[in-house]
């Protein structure tokens, strides 16, 4: 039996409803940038750059503590800036072949992590400062907070569509993009960029060790459905922003973590449309 109560108090909670609405826009703007990612390949970036955002939380951290800031106050803008350094990083180094994308990705990860285990130490942290910002912590939001997620989700969403064309034609077939006189290093900067933005907006969701999931499985999902470039991005947005709510219902009602529990929906659902999706194609094959 349902009860009644228990959902209207839980949607009149001012925290969930931050909350709720942070997972619905995160959930919706991390599975645009993601299409372009699982097209070039590059699923493991987001996990890479996770790991370098984790350096710029604890190099924030360090550098408020130099300032005498409350701690934590410069964790996101550092994450930021470690995030979008490190992506440019890995694109550049891989666009110039001095060393190949999944050795690039190798070193962000055990670079990213030993990083920000050592800088939180030197700026009078401890480990367990930064799991909130490896698994989540979406019961620390703030509405200032919710004002900067809502600001750059829509950034994010809006120069995903407006680059698409151009961001499609450079990683469809870089090399016949080059050759047409398009600037595809360029645009596959301005896509680690946007993956990196993604990931720090991500951050406070589903956590660093989880937001590359946030941005593929959604795809991953529609692909199997899905038969255009455009119609994987629109639907992939769609089911990341129902993933991310019923997820996050979920969690308030078993008393899970929010983050691991968006997750898990997500490959559930995955595995549900992989196992049915072949056969409701074979009955509407049959059918007409």
């Amino acid at each position: 039996m349902i009860n009644l109560d228990y959902w209207a108090q839980m949607f009149a909670d001012p925290l969930m409803q931050r909350a709720l609405l942070v997972a619905v826009l995160v959930g919706g703007a991390a599975p645009v940038i993601g299409t372009f990612l699982v097209q070039r390949r590059l699923a493991l970036l987001g996990d890479g750059i996770g790991h370098v955002a984790l350096t710029g939380v604890a190099l924030g951290w360090l550098i408020g503590a130099g300032m005498g800031l409350a701690p934590g106050a410069l964790a996101i803008p550092g994450a930021v800036v470690a995030a979008v350094i490190g992506a440019v990083v890995i694109e550049v180094v891989r666009s110039t072949g001095r060393a190949s994308g999944d050795l690039a990705l190798a070193l962000m990860f055990y670079g990213g992590i030993a990083g920000g285990a050592a800088l939180i130490k030197v700026a009078g942290g401890t480990s367990a400062t930064l799991v909130s910002y490896l698994f989540g912590s979406l019961s620390t939001l703030t509405p200032s907070d919710v004002t900067t997620t809502v600001a750059l989700a829509g950034a994010l969403v809006a120069v995903g569509l407006a680059g698409r064309p151009a961001l499609f034609a450079a990683g469809s077939d870089e090399a016949f993009a080059r050759a047409c006189g398009m600037p595809t290093r360029l645009w596959n900067i301005i896509n680690a960029a946007l993956a990196a933005l993604t990931v720090t907006v991500a951050m406070r969701v589903v956590g660093l060790l989880l937001v590359s999931a946030l941005m593929i499985v959604p795809v991953a999902i529609t692909q199997l459905m899905a038969r255009s470039f455009a119609r994987t991005m629109a639907s992939a947005a769609m089911v990341g922003a129902i993933t991310g709510a019923g997820g996050l219902v979920t969690a308030y009602w078993y008393d899970l973590p929010p983050g691991a529990t968006i997750v898990v929906v997500a490959i559930a659902l995955y595995a549900v449309v992989a196992c049915t999706g072949p056969l409701i194609y074979k009955m509407r094959s049959r059918a007409t």
